[in-house]
């Protein structure tokens, strides 16, 4: 376990730290913390492509309400180990192994001490994986997620042709191929504000291509086909799992194209203790939207959190 950077990149509050560590099978993963919360411990979980710095802001928020936070990059993404080196394309062995870069995380000294009980917040990709840290009984009091990855848009037409490719096209290194449709470039870096399908703040837009530019080894291609039919595998069995009877606010926008909005409502009135909150106008990511629709957002969560805490 050594000391690992976080970058004073725009947003970033002050005070943090940041080690690498090991994870069981090996993979060297970057994990931040903000120490003196009095309230509780959240662990923040990123989604696909993104980083911690990306965060910093929210992190803010949360040190705000008296939380100490936790954010770590994962295996393939940000500062963690890549498979092959590589920006370009996004790729997992296995969905489940993200949760090694969990525990990994919780055994760092530091983190394992933190103060109060843990809350879990994820968006997109870290609802996905923060759903299944639930399931496997983490032992967390709650969770928030934000566009939570429970089902993709036509995930049911692509599952099939996507396995049979990776299964018949592995001994041609074609499983590690992007997805059709999906390329090695950085989506900031691609599009500019108007269009966009993250976030209808043209102010964190220019903060994500900021970071890029100032950084582009924080950047993320495309996924690739495996990792694309590990997550449907994950997302379907993730679908019909029990989840414990913990506190769930789950918020999705009205204007969602990046996940499955279907799913998401399917979902969530089948968790024991689930809440579904839909934000008028909000894009993928809700919790770096426009001013107007933060405030909304962090009421909802403070009438949450102030129930748990």
């Amino acid at each position: 376990m050594i000391k690992a950077p976080l970058h004073d990149l725009l947003g970033v509050p002050q005070g943090g730290s940041a080690r690498y560590v090991p994870t069981a099978d090996g993979t060297n993963i970057r994990v931040a913390y903000w120490q003196g919360g009095e309230r509780g411990t959240v662990l923040l979980f990123p989604g696909r492509t993104e980083y911690i710095e990306k965060y910093g802001r929210m992190v803010a928020k949360l040190q705000a309400r008296g939380l100490n936070v936790v954010v770590l990059d994962w295996r393939g993404q940000g500062l963690s180990d890549r498979p092959d080196n590589r920006t370009d394309r996004g790729h997992v062995d296995h969905f489940h192994d993200y949760q090694q870069d969990v525990s990994a995380a919780l055994s760092i000294p530091e983190i394992a001490e933190l103060a109060g009980p843990r809350l879990l917040f994820g968006h997109s990709m870290g609802g996905c994986i923060g759903l299944r840290t639930l399931v496997d009984g983490l032992g967390l009091e709650a969770a928030v997620f934000s566009s939570p990855m429970w089902g993709l848009p036509g995930q049911k037409a692509a599952k099939h042709l996507l396995a049979v490719v990776n299964i018949l096209g592995r001994p041609f290194g074609q499983h590690k191929n992007l997805v059709p449709g999906t390329k090695p470039g950085f989506y900031v870096s691609n599009f500019g504000f108007e269009g966009n399908e993250l976030t209808n703040d043209s102010d964190h837009y220019a903060m994500f291509q900021q970071h890029i530019a100032a950084l582009p080894d924080l950047g993320l291609g495309g996924p690739t086909i495996h990792w694309a039919v590990e997550a449907l595998r994950e997302m379907d069995a993730l679908f019909v799992a029990d989840a414990p009877d913990v506190p769930v606010l789950t918020f999705l926008g009205t204007e969602e194209n990046v996940v499955s909005a279907e799913t998401i409502e399917k979902r969530v009135p089948r968790l024991p203790n689930g809440q579904l909150q839909v934000i008028d106008g909000g894009k993928h990511e809700i919790w770096m939207e426009t001013p107007k629709i933060q405030s909304d957002v962090w009421d909802i969560t403070d009438q949450f959190l102030d129930k748990i805490l």
